[in-house]
Order: C-alpha cells, then sequence, then structure tokens
C-alpha cells in the first residue's frame, strides 16, 4: 500500500466532507445516538478556546464534562447541526482522539467490534461518506436492542406473573381449606349451642312450674296469715280487755297504798335530817374546806382564752400566706414536723438530692431560730444508696426512715407520739399523710407555705 502525503489526505477529508455535506438525515437522530453524540462533543469541549466556541456555549467553557453534557446538552447538539465550523472543531479533536475509528470511518469500513452507537456518533461528528446510513443503522439496532430488552423484561414478567399466580393459588387453597375448617368448627359449635339451647329451655320451663308451684304455696300462706291474723284479732281485744282489768285494779292499790304511806314518809324525813345534821357535825369537827375541784375541771378540753392549731386556722388568712405558719409556730411549745422530700421536691427538684437536703436544713435551722419551736425534719430512707455522713443544724432534728418504713409512717409515729393537747403542725402535700396527721390531732399545711415563709427569712 502506498503512502498517502499528509496534504493529500487532508484535502481527502475535506472533499469527503463536502461530499457529505449534501447527506441530511430524514428522521430525528435517534436517542441513543443523540447521547453518545453530546458525551463526544463534551470531552472534546475541553480542547477548544473560549473563542472557538459558539457564542451560546461559552459560558458552560469551565463545566467538566459531565456538567457540560448534563445543562448543555440541547446546545451543543444545536450547535453541532446549525455551525459547521464548530462541527469541524470537534471533528478534528475527535480525529486526534480516535484516529484509527476516524480513519476506518472514513473509509467507509467502521470496525466490525465497535459500538455501534459509537460508530454512529463518530459518523454524526466527521460526515464521512455514506454517514447518514451509518446512524440509521445505530438507530435501528439500538431499537432492535430495545425491544430485545422490552422482549427480556417482558418474559422476565411474565414468569413473575405465573409465579405469583401458582403462588396465589396455593394461598387460594390454603384458604379455602382454612375456611372448611372455620366452617366445620362453627358448624360444630352451632351444634353445641342448639344442645345448650334445648337445655336452657328445659330449664325454663322447669323454672315456670317451680314458679306456678310457689304461687300455690304463697297462696296457701297468704289464706292461713288470714286466719291466724283474724285469730290473733281476736286475742288482742281479749287482752286489752284484761289489761283495762288490771289498770283498774292497780289504780285502786296505788290509792290505798298512798293513804297509808304517810306515815313512813315521815319516819323517813326524820331519819333523813338526823343524817344530815350528823354530816354538819362531822364537817365541823373535821374542819374540812370547801371542794374547790369538781368532776367537770377533770374533762380534757381548752379553757377560753387558750388557742389550739385549729383554733388559727379559723382566722382570716389563706392557707398559702405565711403568716399563718408563724401564727401556728407561735403557739405554746409548738412542734414543726417537716416531710423533708415532699418539700424540697415542690420547691428545687431539679437539684441533686443531698443539695436538696442541705438547703432546707439551713433555712429550717434559721426558722427554728427565729421562732423557738422544736422542728423535725424527716426524710425518706428508701432514697439513700449509702449511710448519710450530715451533722443536723442546731435546733433541727434529722430523722431517715428505716428499711421498710416509709417517711410517711415515721411522721404519724412522731404525731402519734406527742401528748394530746400539744400544738404539733406537719408539713406536707402528700393527702393522705394530711388526712391521716389531721385525725390524730395535728394541724397539716401545705409544703408551698414553708417554701414561702423559708424564701422570707
Amino acid at each position: 500500500m502506498v503512502e498517502r502525503p499528509e496534504g493529500e489526505r487532508g484535502a481527502e477529508h475535506i472533499d469527503a466532507s463536502e461530499g457529505a455535506a449534501d447527506e441530511v438525515l430524514d428522521r430525528p437522530l435517534p436517542e441513543g445516538v443523540r447521547r453518545r453524540v453530546v458525551a463526544l462533543t463534551a470531552e472534546s469541549f475541553g480542547g477548544l478556546t473560549v473563542a472557538e466556541l459558539p457564542p451560546p456555549l461559552r459560558q458552560y467553557a469551565r463545566f467538566t464534562p459531565t456538567r457540560r453534557a448534563k445543562f448543555a446538552g440541547n446546545a451543543m447538539a444545536a450547535a453541532l447541526e446549525s455551525d459547521p465550523v464548530f462541527r469541524q472543531r470537534i471533528a478534528g479533536k475527535l480525529r486526534e482522539a480516535q484516529p484509527e475509528l476516524a480513519e476506518a470511518l472514513d473509509h467507509g469500513t467502521p470496525p466490525a467490534a465497535a459500538d455501534p452507537l459509537d460508530v454512529a456518533a463518530a459518523a454524526y461528528v466527521l460526515r464521512p461518506e455514506g454517514w447518514v446510513k451509518l446512524v440509521a443503522a445505530a438507530g435501528e439496532e439500538a431499537q432492535r436492542a430495545r425491544a430485545e430488552r422490552a422482549g427480556e423484561e417482558a418474559e422476565r414478567e411474565l414468569d413473575r406473573l405465573r409465579e405469583e399466580l401458582a403462588q396465589a393459588r396455593a394461598e387460594a387453597r390454603t384458604d379455602a381449606d382454612r375456611i372448611r375448617s372455620d366452617l366445620d368448627a362453627v358448624r360444630k359449635e352451632n351444634e353445641s349451642l342448639q344442645r345448650k339451647l334445648r337445655s336452657a329451655q328445659s330449664d325454663v320451663k322447669r323454672g315456670e312450674a317451680a314458679v306456678r308451684k310457689a304461687e300455690t304455696a304463697l297462696e296457701a300462706v297468704r289464706s292461713q296469715a288470714a286466719t291466724e291474723k283474724t285469730a290473733t284479732d281476736s286475742e288482742v281485744r281479749r287482752l286489752k280487755a284484761r289489761i283495762a282489768e288490771v289498770e283498774t285494779a292497780l289504780e285502786t292499790s296505788r290509792r290505798a297504798a298512798r293513804e297509808g304511806r304517810s306515815v313512813e314518809d315521815m319516819r323517813l324525813r326524820l331519819l333523813l335530817d338526823t343524817v344530815l345534821d350528823a354530816a354538819q357535825g362531822l364537817r365541823r369537827e373535821l374542819a374540812l374546806p370547801p371542794a374547790s375541784v369538781h368532776p367537770a375541771d377533770t374533762v380534757d378540753a381548752v379553757a377560753p382564752g387558750k388557742m389550739t392549731p385549729k383554733d388559727i386556722a379559723t382566722r382570716a388568712l389563706s392557707e398559702t400566706d405565711p403568716a399563718l405558719l408563724d401564727q401556728l409556730l407561735a403557739l405554746p411549745q409548738a412542734h414543726l414536723v417537716v416531710d423533708g422530700y415532699n418539700v424540697t421536691k415542690t420547691g428545687y427538684p431539679t437539684m441533686p438530692l443531698e443539695k436538696q437536703r442541705l438547703r432546707l436544713l439551713g433555712g429550717l435551722a434559721v426558722l427554728a431560730a427565729q421562732t423557738g419551736a422544736e422542728m423535725t425534719c424527716v426524710f425518706d430512707g428508701a432514697e439513700l444508696a449509702a449511710p448519710v455522713l450530715l451533722a443536723p443544724p442546731r435546733g433541727v432534728r434529722v430523722l431517715f426512715s428505716k428499711p421498710g418504713v416509709t417517711a410517711d409512717e415515721l411522721i404519724r409515729q412522731l404525731v402519734r407520739a406527742e401528748p394530746p393537747g400539744r400544738p404539733v403542725v406537719v408539713v406536707s402535700t402528700d393527702r393522705e399523710v394530711a388526712d391521716g396527721v389531721a385525725k390524730a390531732g395535728a394541724r397539716p399545711v401545705a409544703s408551698a407555705l414553708l417554701l414561702k415563709r423559708l424564701a422570707r427569712t
């Protein structure tokens, strides 16, 4: 084979392009070929300067090939179709990138192993002689491939539907068997219910017979009761007549007794005077003072002028007024019992338990110093993971409940230990605790009242 000079090959390319320019597609570019053309143009795009690009495409000069194909695909396809100079520049870049494919297309012998879509895209750009046939053949090949793929997919879908149909038939047979089993069970249950219904009807008939028998017996009893009532009425009339006779005789005997008792009354009066004179003489001889204590004085009660915790409750103070707590603690020998965790979890629940206890005990110590009242703060021992190392503040007794004993029960024990009549004030929002200590004689107040009083110190 004789090697042609480079100038002759370039002239041959130009002649072939000019000859192929007369060829025109009589149908739209196949979609697969169009995508390959856009991708090929996007790859060759970067080898051109901005000045060599058509004006509509210059804004995509800095894009990557993938972004060019995505955002400028339509613009590049239009430029290839309408701008021969741009197409020749892209064709030159394609010849540089794929010289063997370009030379084979120039000679009209595309590689047999090449992808038909790649061959059609290169022919569309290079425009060798017969390029329209190559593009049309590639489109037909792509369409045939799509049809084969569609046929394969339809076959697979048909197989899937057959499997689903077989599965549905199997499930239908299973459901039919289950329904027959359920129907048999329902029939058996129906037979059982019918037997029970017949038994119940028999019971009802027996009950109705028993009712009729009872009604007959009741009628007989009523007749007998009427007969006995008649006899009883006759007996009552006879007894009333007898009572009248007895009352007449009794009145007669009373009159006779009053007439004969006057002498006895005189003797009894004389004896009573003698006893009184003897008692007066004995009192003078022993010099006994007049009695200063009477039985009524031994009854435990609140004398006029003295106040109890219940008297404080009747005053015109709100249950949330801290002044109410001050008046209660001003009573003589007042004892304040505090449900510790109930107060702290009402006032500052987000703090750790240790800081809750320290804050409450500090406030109670100040309150004890101000009022002089006895104060006991009770905490639930169930909240403790280990023994508490705590020095109770001055004037405040700190107690933890034992295992198995709640703080509420310990508060009730403290209230029951106090003597009747001593003012005991219990601070707790727990309604069960408040009701229990109130029955034992203590005065319950809400935790919010103590918190307000401590906030004032």
